[in-house]
């Protein structure tokens, strides 16, 4: 019987220590918040492009870590460039997604966006150009040549993608400046 009285305070107490911090979460001015999901962000052009660039740019790099590309310097410098903006690339789609960009209004994210497509697409652009180079290193035929030429073939599509995700935000961040 006393095992059970001492139970039934402990569990009270518990209770009363989650109702407190919570409580002391809310008098600190913190809050729980909510993010927001944008179900039209996937079917405009910025997030088509996005979708594009995410899918190509997973491909790249796929494609070339499964093959040993270490071999070839040229290659580590695509292995870079498609992982470094692939990693960058789902961030930001995650942040558009859920409308995170919203709650940071001081960050220009028109500016943002132009600057991170356009830098993309010029190093996809040397990335792919690089790993068209790097043909000429690899066997006709074997498993390396065909990775290298369906990578060579998806960092130029990446690229374009980029780049047309460039002209959209500009375009946008055009005329959000005209009206104002």
């Amino acid at each position: 019987m006393e095992i059970d009285s001492e139970s039934r305070t402990d569990s009270t107490s518990t209770i009363v220590d989650r109702t407190s911090k919570s409580s002391n979460i809310e008098s600190l001015g913190l809050s729980h918040s909510k993010l927001d999901y944008d179900g039209n962000f996937i079917r405009s052009a910025s997030g088509v492009f996005m979708t594009g660039e995410i899918v190509f740019g997973l491909l790249v790099w796929t494609l070339i870590g499964g093959t040993e590309y270490l071999h070839i310097p040229a290659l580590g410098w695509v292995m870079f460039v498609s992982v470094f903006y692939w990693v960058l690339t789902v961030i930001l789609f995650l942040i558009y997604l859920t409308m995170a960009h919203t709650r940071i209004p001081k960050i220009p994210w028109k500016i943002v966006g132009v600057c991170f497509n356009g830098s993309a697409s010029v190093l996809y652009l040397t990335a792919a150009v690089f790993c068209a180079i790097s043909l000429n290193e690899a066997i006709r035929g074997r498993y390396y040549f065909i990775s290298w030429v369906a990578s060579t073939i998806f960092a130029s599509l990446a690229m374009v993608s980029y780049a047309g995700n460039t002209v959209v935000n500009f375009k946008s961040w055009r005329s959000k400046s005209e009206e104002t």
